[in-house]
């Protein structure tokens, strides 16, 4: 068999798993409720059957012969990339028993209706039965992997290649150091006024704005949708169809508008991949077994920050659109100017909500769920203790009294699906974010000046060249010096976040 061979049964491994997409993006926003038993075994069903194909004899004769045929070619190559991954993601998946990938995608997708209700009723104990077998889940997953450290490295290699605990501690403490003094000094600092955010907003109102602003910066709905669900996600199913979602609270307006340009982020990653690598391993995360073409969820979270943060909370963002703002909302807005909106959606002020928190407390949620997540791992925190541990890293890192399991532990989707070692990639989505905007911005300043006059093609561009295009090509660290000259680097994190909140609240 062939390097031909090998990509037509990766292709259809990809099939499988963007029928699952399909099936779990209808789950979290369109199936009725009591769908959600047989929607768990279908998703199952698909998530096997891809992990059997890829594990099969006929994808191994063709690996083999694939390595034969593409042994001379450059390492870097995308034919040397693709055998290497198909041969790292068979290496991988032989190490896990089909049996515990059933059981642990069947009882994603029932966890998640659990969760849901959950969440809404603000009692954990409904979940915990549920989060307690999936944790043992990962444990068992962690010991099947296999590790050098700690067993949370094994779960954070599905989705952040490369990271450790050991590593991610001190990051978090870099960070820390950065960010602390900030935060103190802000917390001494009048806020900037911010009722007006908190107004009646019609929701469809609020979506058709979302909608219009997400396609002013590039996201293609000739290629995608926007639909609502409880918690804000993008989904692909290859790049000619990229659906994003966002929430809408008729009392609180920024959390549709960043929920889509967050998604839309999301979403353009994977609308730009190379036509060429539809279906193929460079499109298709085959450890993790989803249908994704960013290289690693940490840059895929950096486009979506980037897009959110440094482009739509920026000032420039609001010189120019505040217009469009007011002309959605006829009469509700007429008393605020560009710089108090701006001002008002960077505030900074702890909170309780993760996906609504301001940039430079945001991290702090994710140091506490990483911490916790890697307790519930090694056994040294019990799943029924979990409230209480959060609620007190809350007010260790944010200072603030959690009033409710629906407003601490049950407001992330992320553990009722299995997801366990994956939010390390919000952190370092961030820190990539900084990073690439950066240095897009020092190579052509052309882009800074075309943002400042609402035109973000030429942004988009340059992410397209240097990040999207490439999909799962290259790893993390590779993207990032072809882009920027340097591996993972916080310094230029903390070097926005100083700046932005120094001139935001006339600080020293």
């Amino acid at each position: 068999m062939s390097y031909s061979d090998l990509i037509e049964i990766t292709g259809r491994v990809n099939d499988f798993l963007n029928a699952g997409s399909v099936l779990s993006w209808d789950a979290r926003t369109m199936m009725p409720p009591g769908g959600g038993e047989s929607r768990s075994k279908q998703l199952a069903t698909l998530a096997v059957a891809a992990r059997n194909l890829l594990c099969s004899d006929e994808m191994k004769r063709a690996q083999e012969g694939a390595e034969a045929e593409c042994a001379g070619m450059p390492e870097d190559s995308p034919e040397a990339r693709i055998v290497a991954q198909v041969r790292t993601a068979i290496d991988y998946h032989e190490r896990i028993p089909p049996a515990l990938l059933r059981r642990k995608t069947e009882l994603g997708s029932a966890a998640q209706q659990l969760w849901a209700e959950a969440r809404e009723k603000a009692a954990f104990d409904l979940f915990a039965p549920a989060l307690s077998e999936m944790v043992e889940i990962n444990r068992e997953m962690a010991q099947a992997i296999g590790f050098d450290g700690h067993p949370y490295d094994a779960l954070m290699y599905r989705f952040e290649p490369g990271t450790t605990q050991d590593g991610l501690t001190k990051l978090f403490a870099r960070l820390r150091e950065g960010m602390i003094p900030l935060v103190r000094a802000i917390a001494e600092a009048d806020q900037p006024r911010a009722d007006f955010l908190y107004r009646d907003f019609e929701p469809e109102a609020q979506l058709r704005f979302a909608l219009s602003m997400a396609e002013r910066i590039g996201y293609d709905t000739e290629r995608g949708r926007l639909d609502t669900t409880v918690h804000p996600f993008e989904v692909s199913f290859t790049r000619d169809d990229v659906r994003i979602t966002t929430r809408v609270y008729k009392n609180f307006l920024p959390a549709a508008l960043f929920g889509a340009l967050h998604e839309a982020g999301h979403a353009m990653y994977e609308q730009g991949v190379d036509t060429a690598y539809t279906r193929t391993p460079l499109a298709t995360d085959l450890v993790s077994l989803y249908a994704v073409g960013g290289v690693s969820f940490g840059a895929h979270e950096s486009q979506s920050r980037l897009w959110e943060n440094h482009v739509g909370r920026s000032r420039a963002f609001w010189a120019n659109h505040m217009g469009d703002l007011r002309a959605a909302y006829p009469e509700r807005l007429d008393d605020v100017s560009e710089e108090e909106f701006f001002r008002a959606v960077n505030r900074s002020e702890p909170s309780f909500i993760r996906v609504e928190s301001d940039e430079l407390t945001y991290d702090f949620h994710i140091m506490v769920r990483c911490e916790l997540e890697a307790r519930m791992v090694d056994g040294s925190l019990e799943v029924d203790d979990l409230p209480d541990a959060w609620n007190a890293a809350m007010k260790d890192y944010l200072g603030v009294d959690v009033p409710d399991d629906a407003r601490g532990v049950l407001q992330d989707v992320h553990w009722s699906s299995g997801q366990i070692g994956t939010f390390c990639n919000y952190t370092i989505g961030n820190i990539m974010a900084a990073q690439l905007f950066d240095s897009a911005t020092t190579q052509n300043p052309g882009i800074q000046r075309a943002l400042d006059g609402a035109d973000y093609t030429p942004l988009r561009t340059w992410l397209t060249e240097n990040v999207a295009r490439h999909g799962r090509r290259f790893s993390r660290d590779e993207l990032l010096q072809k882009a920027t000259g340097r591996p993972l680097d916080p310094e230029p994190y903390l070097t926005y976040l100083t700046s932005k909140f120094s001139d935001l609240y006339a600080l020293a």
